[in-house]
């Protein structure tokens, strides 16, 4: 800031105006660093976060039957079960689906040159459908089933449960499977 002085127009600062600038721009910081205490700082206070005060839906209190039947959905045994519901559904209706669109369905490995029938092929239709249905339905139930212990154990309810009940799904699945090479290798070497 410079100010002239009238005798011979020569700028010369002034004393009490750049005093006055500097005092206005530390006011601003300390009012600024205030701001940010009561904003995001020490001194912000705590909201509480019922959805009624920042005007969201009222949320009425729950009966006992309303509680006793989420404490049912809740429960190991009907997830188990809608596990394998779901899973004999979704299963019956992949293996309905691979079996319309295999060209060899209903076909006759004796009899290559004959054509099938509808009810032919409606029957392996079924039967490839059921079978998936079976499998997809153990494999709901044992995920479940695991996953629900898993949770029960850690006493927490998180993405890893998942993750560690597909691990032994899978492992059990991989078992069996092993297991059931090796008895046939047995009887193979038997005979």
């Amino acid at each position: 800031m410079a100010a002239t002085v009238d005798s011979g127009n020569v700028p010369v600062s002034d004393a009490h105006t750049t005093s006055s600038a500097k005092q206005s721009y530390e006011g601003s910081t300390f009012q600024y660093s205030m701001l940010l205490q009561h904003l995001v700082g020490e001194k912000r206070p705590i909201k509480d976060l019922n959805p009624m005060v920042m005007g969201g839906l009222p949320n009425p209190m729950k009966t006992d039957d309303q509680k006793m039947i989420e404490r049912g959905m809740e429960s190991c045994a009907f997830k188990a079960v809608l596990a394998c519901v779901g899973g004999f559904v979704l299963g019956g209706a992949f293996g309905v689906f691979t079996a319309g669109i295999d060209t060899n369905v209903g076909f006759d490995p004796k009899d290559p040159l004959k054509t099938p029938s509808a009810r032919e092929v409606l029957k392996d239709m079924g039967q490839r459908g059921m079978s998936y249905a079976k499998n997809f339905a153990v494999i709901g139930a044992m995920f479940s089933c695991t996953e629900c212990i898993i949770e029960s154990h850690r006493g927490k309810s998180d993405w890893k449960n998942a993750v560690y009940s597909g691990c032994v799904t899978g492992g059990v699945i991989g078992f069996r499977g092993e297991l059931s090479t090796v008895f046939t290798d047995a009887m193979l070497l038997e005979e």
